[in-house]
Protein backbone atom coordinates (compact mmCIF):
# COMPACT_ATOMS: atom_id res chain seq x y z
CA UNK A 1 0.00 0.00 0.00
CA UNK A 2 1.63 3.27 -0.73
CA UNK A 3 -1.22 6.18 -0.07
CA UNK A 4 -2.27 7.79 1.81
CA UNK A 5 1.17 9.12 2.72
CA UNK A 6 3.37 11.95 3.78
CA UNK A 7 6.22 13.06 1.45
CA UNK A 8 8.91 14.29 3.62
CA UNK A 9 11.50 17.04 1.42
CA UNK A 10 14.78 16.34 3.33
CA UNK A 11 16.58 18.78 1.84
CA UNK A 12 14.39 21.73 2.97
CA UNK A 13 14.22 20.07 6.13
CA UNK A 14 18.00 19.94 7.13
CA UNK A 15 17.63 23.77 5.53
CA UNK A 16 15.11 24.37 8.46
CA UNK A 17 17.45 22.96 11.06
CA UNK A 18 20.45 24.37 10.26
CA UNK A 19 18.30 28.14 10.27
CA UNK A 20 16.92 27.61 13.12
CA UNK A 21 20.45 26.35 14.39
CA UNK A 22 22.37 29.58 13.53
CA UNK A 23 19.87 32.11 14.41
CA UNK A 24 19.23 30.74 18.30
CA UNK A 25 22.74 30.52 18.83
CA UNK A 26 23.43 34.49 17.16
CA UNK A 27 20.18 34.90 20.11
CA UNK A 28 22.72 33.64 22.86
CA UNK A 29 20.44 30.12 23.04
CA UNK A 30 20.93 27.04 23.07
CA UNK A 31 18.91 24.11 20.58
CA UNK A 32 16.48 21.48 22.23
CA UNK A 33 14.70 20.04 19.24
CA UNK A 34 11.77 18.64 19.58
CA UNK A 35 10.86 14.95 17.98
CA UNK A 36 7.32 14.00 19.43
CA UNK A 37 5.26 15.70 16.35
CA UNK A 38 7.17 13.21 14.05
CA UNK A 39 6.88 10.38 16.86
CA UNK A 40 11.22 10.18 16.42
CA UNK A 41 10.69 8.25 13.29
CA UNK A 42 14.31 6.82 12.38
CA UNK A 43 14.54 8.60 9.23
CA UNK A 44 13.47 11.71 10.80
CA UNK A 45 15.86 11.57 13.72
CA UNK A 46 19.17 10.57 10.76
CA UNK A 47 18.30 14.25 9.49
CA UNK A 48 18.16 15.49 12.98
CA UNK A 49 21.26 14.33 14.32
CA UNK A 50 23.04 15.20 11.81
CA UNK A 51 22.48 19.13 12.71
CA UNK A 52 25.58 19.92 14.80
CA UNK A 53 23.82 23.16 16.29
CA UNK A 54 21.17 20.89 17.98
CA UNK A 55 22.46 20.02 21.41
CA UNK A 56 18.83 18.42 22.95
CA UNK A 57 16.48 16.34 21.43
CA UNK A 58 13.44 16.89 23.88
CA UNK A 59 10.70 14.72 23.46
CA UNK A 60 6.99 14.11 25.67
CA UNK A 61 7.06 10.40 25.11
CA UNK A 62 9.48 7.86 27.13
CA UNK A 63 8.92 5.38 24.63
CA UNK A 64 10.57 7.97 21.70
CA UNK A 65 13.19 8.62 23.97
CA UNK A 66 14.48 4.71 24.12
CA UNK A 67 14.13 4.84 20.13
CA UNK A 68 17.04 6.84 19.78
CA UNK A 69 19.24 5.88 23.17
CA UNK A 70 22.52 5.62 20.93
CA UNK A 71 22.20 9.58 20.18
CA UNK A 72 25.15 11.42 21.19
CA UNK A 73 22.65 14.68 22.38
CA UNK A 74 21.40 14.80 25.50
CA UNK A 75 17.82 13.57 25.68
CA UNK A 76 14.89 15.32 27.88
CA UNK A 77 11.84 14.47 29.01
CA UNK A 78 9.61 17.43 28.57
CA UNK A 79 6.39 16.19 29.23
CA UNK A 80 6.64 16.11 33.70
CA UNK A 81 6.93 12.48 34.50
CA UNK A 82 4.25 9.97 35.40
CA UNK A 83 5.25 8.00 38.80
CA UNK A 84 4.81 4.90 36.80
CA UNK A 85 7.64 5.82 34.52
CA UNK A 86 9.96 6.93 36.53
CA UNK A 87 12.58 4.20 36.22
CA UNK A 88 12.86 4.06 32.57
CA UNK A 89 13.16 7.67 32.59
CA UNK A 90 15.98 7.66 34.77
CA UNK A 91 17.63 5.26 32.12
CA UNK A 92 16.68 6.85 29.46
CA UNK A 93 16.66 10.30 29.77
CA UNK A 94 19.43 12.71 30.87
CA UNK A 95 16.65 15.39 32.24
CA UNK A 96 13.49 15.02 32.49
CA UNK A 97 11.05 17.91 33.94
CA UNK A 98 9.03 18.17 36.88
CA UNK A 99 6.33 19.78 39.06
CA UNK A 100 5.13 17.07 41.67
CA UNK A 101 7.44 16.33 44.50
CA UNK A 102 5.77 12.62 45.09
CA UNK A 103 7.18 11.93 41.16
CA UNK A 104 10.37 13.68 42.10
CA UNK A 105 11.04 11.65 45.06
CA UNK A 106 9.87 8.28 43.68
CA UNK A 107 12.84 8.80 41.00
CA UNK A 108 15.33 9.61 44.01
CA UNK A 109 14.44 6.25 45.12
CA UNK A 110 15.44 4.34 42.15
CA UNK A 111 18.20 6.91 41.18
CA UNK A 112 19.49 5.72 44.18
CA UNK A 113 19.05 1.89 44.11
CA UNK A 114 21.06 2.10 40.68
CA UNK A 115 23.25 5.02 41.86
CA UNK A 116 22.56 7.19 39.17
CA UNK A 117 22.10 10.95 39.45
CA UNK A 118 19.59 12.31 37.07
CA UNK A 119 18.67 15.77 36.59
CA UNK A 120 15.78 17.75 36.00
CA UNK A 121 14.18 21.05 35.07
CA UNK A 122 11.30 22.47 37.59
CA UNK A 123 8.73 23.72 35.16
CA UNK A 124 6.53 26.97 35.89
CA UNK A 125 3.08 28.01 35.43
CA UNK A 126 3.67 32.03 34.64
CA UNK A 127 -0.30 32.20 33.28
CA UNK A 128 -0.89 29.36 30.47
CA UNK A 129 -2.18 27.17 33.21
CA UNK A 130 -0.79 23.66 31.98
CA UNK A 131 1.83 21.74 34.17
CA UNK A 132 4.03 24.09 36.51
CA UNK A 133 4.40 25.22 40.05
CA UNK A 134 2.06 28.17 40.52
CA UNK A 135 2.77 29.76 43.66
CA UNK A 136 6.08 31.06 44.45
CA UNK A 137 6.05 29.51 48.10
CA UNK A 138 5.05 26.04 46.57
CA UNK A 139 8.33 26.21 43.92
CA UNK A 140 10.34 27.46 47.14
CA UNK A 141 9.47 24.16 49.05
CA UNK A 142 9.96 21.97 46.95
CA UNK A 143 13.62 23.43 46.02
CA UNK A 144 14.63 23.37 49.63
CA UNK A 145 13.25 19.39 49.84
CA UNK A 146 14.88 18.49 46.69
CA UNK A 147 18.10 19.95 47.91
CA UNK A 148 17.95 17.20 50.07
CA UNK A 149 17.73 13.91 48.39
CA UNK A 150 21.23 12.51 46.41
CA UNK A 151 20.34 11.61 43.65
CA UNK A 152 18.77 14.72 42.03
CA UNK A 153 19.87 17.41 40.90
CA UNK A 154 18.31 20.54 40.03
CA UNK A 155 19.71 22.19 36.81
CA UNK A 156 17.19 24.25 35.54
CA UNK A 157 14.01 25.90 35.32
CA UNK A 158 11.67 26.09 32.32
CA UNK A 159 8.29 27.09 31.12
CA UNK A 160 5.57 26.27 28.71
CA UNK A 161 2.95 28.98 27.24
CA UNK A 162 0.59 29.32 24.34
CA UNK A 163 0.11 25.26 24.26
CA UNK A 164 -3.22 25.17 26.57
CA UNK A 165 -3.84 28.61 27.64
CA UNK A 166 -2.88 30.76 23.90
CA UNK A 167 -0.78 32.85 26.62
CA UNK A 168 1.55 34.68 24.57
CA UNK A 169 5.64 34.57 25.68
CA UNK A 170 6.55 38.39 26.07
CA UNK A 171 9.77 40.13 28.16
CA UNK A 172 7.64 40.80 31.42
CA UNK A 173 6.45 37.49 31.86
CA UNK A 174 9.61 36.31 30.96
CA UNK A 175 11.46 38.07 33.28
CA UNK A 176 9.40 35.99 36.29
CA UNK A 177 11.56 32.98 35.41
CA UNK A 178 14.68 34.94 36.05
CA UNK A 179 13.40 35.97 39.30
CA UNK A 180 12.38 32.95 39.81
CA UNK A 181 16.12 31.69 38.57
CA UNK A 182 17.77 34.15 41.58
CA UNK A 183 15.69 32.68 44.45
CA UNK A 184 16.34 29.26 43.60
CA UNK A 185 19.98 29.41 43.34
CA UNK A 186 20.34 31.34 47.00
CA UNK A 187 18.64 28.26 48.18
CA UNK A 188 20.95 25.78 46.15
CA UNK A 189 23.93 27.48 46.49
CA UNK A 190 25.30 26.98 42.61
CA UNK A 191 24.13 28.56 39.17
CA UNK A 192 21.21 26.86 37.57
CA UNK A 193 22.53 26.02 33.71
CA UNK A 194 19.28 25.72 31.32
CA UNK A 195 16.68 28.59 32.08
CA UNK A 196 14.16 27.23 29.05
CA UNK A 197 11.95 29.90 27.94
CA UNK A 198 9.51 27.94 25.70
CA UNK A 199 8.82 26.63 22.67
CA UNK A 200 8.32 28.08 18.81
CA UNK A 201 5.95 30.62 20.46
CA UNK A 202 8.81 32.52 21.68
CA UNK A 203 10.82 33.11 18.40
CA UNK A 204 8.77 35.96 17.51
CA UNK A 205 10.65 38.12 20.14
CA UNK A 206 14.04 37.15 18.45
CA UNK A 207 12.87 39.63 15.77
CA UNK A 208 10.58 42.26 17.22
CA UNK A 209 12.12 45.84 17.99
CA UNK A 210 9.76 46.12 20.82
CA UNK A 211 10.87 43.57 23.47
CA UNK A 212 13.81 40.79 23.35
CA UNK A 213 14.18 37.21 25.22
CA UNK A 214 15.41 38.90 28.34
CA UNK A 215 18.99 38.26 29.02
CA UNK A 216 19.61 35.20 30.83
CA UNK A 217 16.94 33.01 29.60
CA UNK A 218 19.39 30.58 27.32
CA UNK A 219 16.91 27.29 25.74
CA UNK A 220 14.59 27.16 23.81
CA UNK A 221 12.66 23.78 22.69
CA UNK A 222 11.91 24.23 18.82
CA UNK A 223 9.35 21.92 17.42
CA UNK A 224 7.03 23.32 15.25
CA UNK A 225 9.05 25.90 13.77
CA UNK A 226 11.13 23.49 12.38
CA UNK A 227 8.43 21.29 10.61
CA UNK A 228 6.37 23.86 9.20
CA UNK A 229 8.65 26.93 9.30
CA UNK A 230 6.79 29.33 11.20
CA UNK A 231 6.47 30.71 15.10
CA UNK A 232 3.34 29.63 16.59
CA UNK A 233 2.08 33.22 18.85
CA UNK A 234 0.74 34.32 15.69
CA UNK A 235 1.78 31.98 12.87
CA UNK A 236 3.53 33.89 11.02
CA UNK A 237 5.78 32.47 8.41
CA UNK A 238 9.58 32.61 9.35
CA UNK A 239 11.97 34.08 6.90
CA UNK A 240 14.31 32.02 5.64
CA UNK A 241 12.94 28.89 6.55
CA UNK A 242 10.80 26.43 4.45
CA UNK A 243 6.91 26.12 4.80
CA UNK A 244 6.83 23.37 2.49
CA UNK A 245 8.65 20.43 4.08
CA UNK A 246 5.17 18.09 4.26
CA UNK A 247 2.65 17.24 2.49
CA UNK A 248 -0.23 15.23 2.45
CA UNK A 249 -1.31 12.79 -0.77
CA UNK A 250 -4.20 10.40 -1.04
CA UNK A 251 -6.38 8.80 -3.76
CA UNK A 252 -9.59 8.97 -5.04
CA UNK A 253 -11.48 5.80 -4.75
CA UNK A 254 -15.28 6.85 -5.73
CA UNK A 255 -16.04 9.65 -8.20
CA UNK A 256 -19.61 10.36 -8.98
CA UNK A 257 -22.47 13.37 -8.92
CA UNK A 258 -24.77 12.61 -6.12
CA UNK A 259 -27.11 15.03 -4.29
CA UNK A 260 -25.75 17.07 -1.26
CA UNK A 261 -28.37 16.52 0.96
CA UNK A 262 -28.72 12.74 2.33
CA UNK A 263 -31.97 10.87 1.97
CA UNK A 264 -33.76 9.97 5.01
CA UNK A 265 -34.22 10.28 8.67
CA UNK A 266 -31.25 11.86 10.19
CA UNK A 267 -29.87 10.20 13.37
CA UNK A 268 -26.29 10.05 14.64
CA UNK A 269 -23.16 9.44 12.21
CA UNK A 270 -20.24 6.90 13.53
CA UNK A 271 -18.73 9.21 16.11
CA UNK A 272 -22.09 10.21 18.16
CA UNK A 273 -23.00 13.19 16.45
CA UNK A 274 -25.80 14.82 14.67
CA UNK A 275 -24.93 16.42 11.16
CA UNK A 276 -26.33 19.12 9.69
CA UNK A 277 -26.08 19.85 5.87
CA UNK A 278 -26.57 22.36 3.47
CA UNK A 279 -28.26 21.94 0.02
CA UNK A 280 -26.22 22.97 -2.79
CA UNK A 281 -28.16 20.81 -5.25
CA UNK A 282 -26.29 18.01 -7.56
CA UNK A 283 -22.59 18.05 -7.10
CA UNK A 284 -19.79 15.76 -8.26
CA UNK A 285 -18.63 14.14 -4.84
CA UNK A 286 -15.20 12.44 -4.26
CA UNK A 287 -13.85 10.04 -1.89
CA UNK A 288 -10.35 9.49 -0.64
CA UNK A 289 -9.12 6.60 1.38
CA UNK A 290 -8.44 8.80 4.31
CA UNK A 291 -10.18 9.17 7.45
CA UNK A 292 -10.45 10.32 10.89
CA UNK A 293 -8.54 7.11 12.47
CA UNK A 294 -5.29 8.96 10.21
CA UNK A 295 -6.05 12.87 10.46
CA UNK A 296 -8.87 15.54 11.89
CA UNK A 297 -10.18 16.35 8.70
CA UNK A 298 -10.85 20.05 10.13
CA UNK A 299 -6.72 19.78 10.12
CA UNK A 300 -5.75 19.40 6.43
CA UNK A 301 -6.61 21.23 3.40
CA UNK A 302 -6.74 20.47 -0.40
CA UNK A 303 -3.87 22.61 -2.00
CA UNK A 304 -6.29 22.65 -4.85
CA UNK A 305 -8.44 25.29 -3.10
CA UNK A 306 -11.25 24.36 -5.74
CA UNK A 307 -12.14 21.41 -3.50
CA UNK A 308 -14.56 21.50 -0.38
CA UNK A 309 -13.40 18.91 2.14
CA UNK A 310 -16.95 17.94 3.36
CA UNK A 311 -16.59 15.63 6.01
CA UNK A 312 -15.15 12.39 6.97
CA UNK A 313 -15.74 9.20 9.05
CA UNK A 314 -13.18 6.73 10.44
CA UNK A 315 -11.54 6.07 7.04
CA UNK A 316 -13.41 8.16 4.18
CA UNK A 317 -12.51 11.71 3.83
CA UNK A 318 -15.54 13.02 1.30
CA UNK A 319 -14.59 16.18 -0.91
CA UNK A 320 -16.54 18.03 -3.31
CA UNK A 321 -15.11 18.57 -6.51
CA UNK A 322 -17.54 20.20 -8.77
CA UNK A 323 -15.80 23.21 -8.69
CA UNK A 324 -12.13 22.42 -9.44
CA UNK A 325 -10.53 22.49 -13.09
CA UNK A 326 -9.28 19.48 -13.28
CA UNK A 327 -10.94 16.71 -14.18
CA UNK A 328 -10.26 14.11 -11.53
CA UNK A 329 -10.58 10.20 -12.00
CA UNK A 330 -10.80 7.58 -9.93
CA UNK A 331 -6.61 6.64 -9.42
CA UNK A 332 -5.91 10.31 -9.17
CA UNK A 333 -4.40 11.39 -6.15
CA UNK A 334 -5.55 14.59 -4.07
CA UNK A 335 -2.63 16.63 -1.98
CA UNK A 336 -3.12 18.22 1.23
CA UNK A 337 -1.39 20.65 3.23
CA UNK A 338 -0.97 20.36 6.91
CA UNK A 339 -1.17 21.60 10.26
CA UNK A 340 1.26 20.54 13.43
CA UNK A 341 -2.19 18.83 14.87
CA UNK A 342 -2.83 16.97 11.09
CA UNK A 343 1.11 16.25 10.75
CA UNK A 344 1.52 15.01 14.50
CA UNK A 345 -1.87 12.56 13.34
CA UNK A 346 -0.21 11.80 10.36
CA UNK A 347 3.11 10.50 11.76
CA UNK A 348 1.02 8.32 14.59
CA UNK A 349 -0.98 6.64 12.23
CA UNK A 350 0.48 3.14 11.68
CA UNK A 351 -1.76 3.24 8.04
CA UNK A 352 -0.26 6.76 6.66
CA UNK A 353 3.20 5.76 4.39
CA UNK A 354 6.35 7.97 4.74
CA UNK A 355 7.62 8.73 1.79
CA UNK A 356 11.71 10.88 2.01
CA UNK A 357 12.97 12.62 -1.16
CA UNK A 358 15.21 15.31 -2.09
CA UNK A 359 15.19 18.12 -4.37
Amino acid sequence: MSYPKVRINTEKLSENLEYMSHKLKAGGLSFTAVTKVFSAHPEMMEIFEKCEGIEYFGDSRIINLKSYKESKKKKILIRICMPSEVEDVVKYADISFHSEMKTVILMNDFASKINKKHQILLMIDLGDLREGFYYEEDLMAAVKQIKKLSHIQIIGIGVNLTCYGAVIPEEKNLEKLLYYKTKIEEILGYRLDMISGGNSSSLYLLDDESQNIPEGINNLRIGEALVLGKETAFGKALPGMNQDVFELTAELIEVKEKPSLPTGKIGMDAFGHSPTFEDKGIMLRGIVALGKQDVSETAISPKDQAIEILGASSDHLILDLTHSDTNYQVGDKIAFKLDYGSLLSCFTSKYVMKDFYRY
